[in-house]
């Protein structure tokens, strides 16, 4: 008896060996980038035949499994729509019910972007309530490191309900709302993948880092914490390595404050935007949040160096925008509770800059440029229609050759500030809002916020 059922046992161990399988990146309820060449991959036998058949279209799609057990192949995907089957067919079937053809965008970054209603933002019982949106679609990474890079993930889409929502990144979900408003018949899917308190060092491949002199030296500097990896690329090898390749819009990032204290951030930050970009094979958008005013430790201005830095970073890396949430957020909280207006914003940047819906002024002031005349600095701003201050609070700074910095007297001259202090006869340097805890407040015609910044 035993014989026999250890030989049933070896059947049905083959015959699962047999099977086609899928990582759960492709699960029901996914979106699927719209007019694209997406990829589908996943593990079978051997030379085992699998054909792929997307209902939206008459083509089969035909691929075998290579001596790894592993196929992969690009399928063509319509406008958005939906929804639709695709059936992969070998020794087994899988079909895969209830896909969205749409726009999909990777969310990522620490608490700031994985913060959910359940954790308590601005008016959440009443958006949840009203978070019956099937057409945004969920697609959350859990917790986990390694490493080595993986090849999947334990997870599975979701369709956003009130219940759905109260668990998912809340600003995600406002970014989506406000795409699907702007164009209702195009579904929105919203791949989140984010760990509260973790560097940037661990969200990008481990050779990157190795490769690189000043990301090496940077990521040896950084100590062991309590609530996640800091180690080199330990969140990427676990929770964006087995994402690669599923076709992206772009890419939404809300990080920054676990690099505190580091001045080497407008290095370290488009170094990850590039090796995402060279893995996924495209120069998708890249949208920053600049991390709100705090008091980040001992430090007055450590939190201003990592706001320039992001300011920095989104003008002089292409395709790449930020938003300021310094009028938006309290400097009492790390977790700003207004994530409504965050995704608005990056909606709003993401259907100007990369969608092209509308010419709407969708960034706050943006520093430019400084000329001086005797002992005042002119200072210069793109985006600076309807310059004004809603306050006035002296938060712009001069220094001269010696770099002591003065508060400074500042006036609105059309789309130029004019900027003095009695104390600086000869400036040469200007700084703004430069402080942990200091909140903008110059802004322009749209109500949106100048950054940070220093002059070098």
């Amino acid at each position: 008896m035993k014989k026999h059922l250890l030989f049933i046992f070896l059947i049905v161990s083959q015959i699962a060996l047999a099977e086609v399988r899928l990582p759960s990146i492709f699960t029901d309820h996914m979106v699927l980038q719209q007019k694209s060449e997406v990829k589908l991959w996943g593990w079978s036998d051997p030379d085992e035949e699998i054909v792929i058949i997307p209902s939206w279209s008459t083509t089969e799609y035909k691929v075998k499994g290579s001596n790894q057990a592993y196929w992969e192949t690009i399928i063509t995907t319509p406008s958005a729509g939906g929804p639709f089957t695709i059936s992969i067919n070998g020794n087994n079937i899988i079909i895969l019910n209830d896909i969205l053809i749409g726009e999909v965008w990777l969310c990522s970054g620490q608490s700031n972007m994985e913060m959910s209603a359940a954790w308590g933002i601005e008016n959440g019982d009443e958006e949840v309530k009203n978070a019956n949106q099937p057409k945004i679609r969920f697609y959350t990474a859990p917790k986990i490191s390694a490493k080595f890079p993986q090849l999947n993930i334990v997870s599975q889409w979701e369709v956003c309900s009130p219940t759905t929502m109260k668990k998912n990144s809340a600003l995600a979900y406002f970014f989506a709302k406000r795409l699907q408003e702007a164009d209702p018949d195009v579904p929105v899917g919203l791949i989140i993948s984010a760990w509260g308190g973790t560097p940037a060092e661990t969200w990008m491949p481990e050779e990157v880092i190795n490769n690189d002199t000043l990301l090496l030296k940077t990521a040896n500097s950084l100590k062991p914490v309590p609530w996640g990896p800091v180690e080199p690329a330990r969140t990427f090898n676990a929770m964006i390595n087995p994402l690669i390749e599923y076709t992206i819009a772009g890419a939404l990032w809300y990080q920054g404050e676990a690099n505190v204290g580091s001045n080497n951030y407008t290095h370290t930050l488009p170094a990850l935007i590039k090796s995402w970009r060279n893995l996924w094979k495209n120069d998708f958008p890249f949208y920053i949040v600049q991390i709100a005013p705090y008091q980040y430790g001992k430090n007055n201005f450590n939190g201003a160096i990592i706001r320039d830095a992001q300011r920095v970073v989104s003008m002089e890396t292409p395709n790449t925008d930020m938003v300021v949430t310094s009028d938006i957020s309290t400097i009492d909280d790390i977790h700003p509770k207004d994530k409504k207006t965050v995704g608005l914003r990056l909606a709003n940047l993401a259907l100007t800059k990369h969608y092209k819906k509308n010419n709407d002024l969708v960034n706050g002031p943006s520093f430019k440029k400084i000329s001086v005349t005797k002992n005042k600095v002119n200072v210069y701003f793109d985006y600076a229609e309807g310059l004004y201050f809603n306050d006035k609070q002296l938060l712009f700074e001069v220094a001269g050759d010696d770099g002591k910095f003065y508060p400074a007297k500042a006036k609105v001259f059309k789309e130029t500030i004019k900027v003095s202090s009695k104390k600086v006869k000869h400036p040469t340097k200007v700084r703004f809002a430069w402080g942990n805890t200091v909140q903008s407040n110059l802004f322009n015609k749209a109500n949106l916020p100048a950054s940070t910044f220093t002059t070098k």
